[in-house]
């Protein structure tokens, strides 16, 4: 980096301001709808005190990053399956990751968004085991939360081959999601410019409003946002968002089949803390 780009790199109270901004811009956009025009009108203050910086990477990353915002506001998020809205919904979420990879690897020349599965790499004991706790931590809270929180009335849940397979694939796919955008895209883009502990709470809270606002209520975001601050810090560890990714999809497993359950009690009667 050169001296003149590193001039231009704002102060930290700058840095912290405008990444609090966009946090508090995506919970507005996404969960608290009658305030939504206030949640713009934070993104364009950010986007207007961001451009007379545009020489420095911290302003460059951070437009980025309130461009995926923005495109998540004008999206539907919610759980709807149906082949319409899964197009709709599923092209936007691509975007959140193709546009920031391309834009900062073919524009910027910057290698900071690289996606490392580490295919073929051997999992340790505890890593296996590790798997193996969530999937069973998963199994013993989801079916009590779901239903006590009414959470899974979010979902529908039809006893059709076609709508089981879309639901199957739908809950993967967006856990697939999750940890590509929220570490791989945005912890990616804030652990630049803060240091680790701050970068992986500011992609935490806004993993966490995004789930929210897929019905994830009650006490359950206190539990996303520690799930999402524990995926980041094991992906800083081990470097492999194969085995994030492995995690999250053992709990996203579970959680297909405590929604089959919970809105069919007389299905897959397998959970010992189902209140059916």
């Amino acid at each position: 980096m050169s001296s003149s780009s590193s001039a231009a790199e704002p102060t930290s109270y700058f840095k912290y301001g405008i990444v609090s901004l966009i946090c508090l811009s995506t919970l507005l956009l996404l969960v608290i709808s009658e305030l939504k025009w206030l949640g713009w009108l934070i993104l364009v203050f950010c986007a207007a005190a961001l451009l007379p910086g545009l020489a420095s990477r911290f302003s460059r990353h951070m437009l980025i990053l309130i461009a995926m915002v923005g495109l998540l506001g004008v999206v539907p998020i919610n759980t709807d399956i149906s082949y319409s809205h899964t197009s709709i919904m599923g092209g936007a979420l691509l975007l959140t990751i193709f546009v920031p990879y391309l834009i900062t690897s073919r524009v910027f020349k910057e290698k900071v968004i690289t996606f490392p599965f580490s295919f073929g790499r051997k999992w340790y004991k505890r890593e296996i085991a590790y798997v193996l706790f969530a999937g069973l931590v998963s199994y013993l809270i989801l079916p009590f939360y779901l239903a006590n929180m009414h959470s899974y009335l979010n979902w529908g849940v039809v006893l059709d081959p076609s709508h089981i397979i879309r639901l199957f694939l739908g809950t993967n796919a967006l856990g697939i999601w999750d940890e590509l955008f929220f570490v791989g895209v945005c912890l990616a883009l804030l652990r630049q410019h803060l240091p680790f502990i701050w970068a992986n709470a500011a992609q935490a809270a806004l993993w966490t409003t995004f789930l929210y606002e897929l019905g994830f209520r009650g006490w359950g975001p206190f539990a996303i946002f520690f799930f999402a601050m524990s995926q980041g810090y094991i992906f800083k560890k081990r470097k492999s968002l194969l085995y994030i990714i492995t995690v999250h999809l053992t709990i996203d497993f579970m959680l297909f089949l405590v929604l089959i359950h919970l809105h069919h009690p007389e299905q897959l009667r397998i959970f010992i803390t189902s209140p059916f």
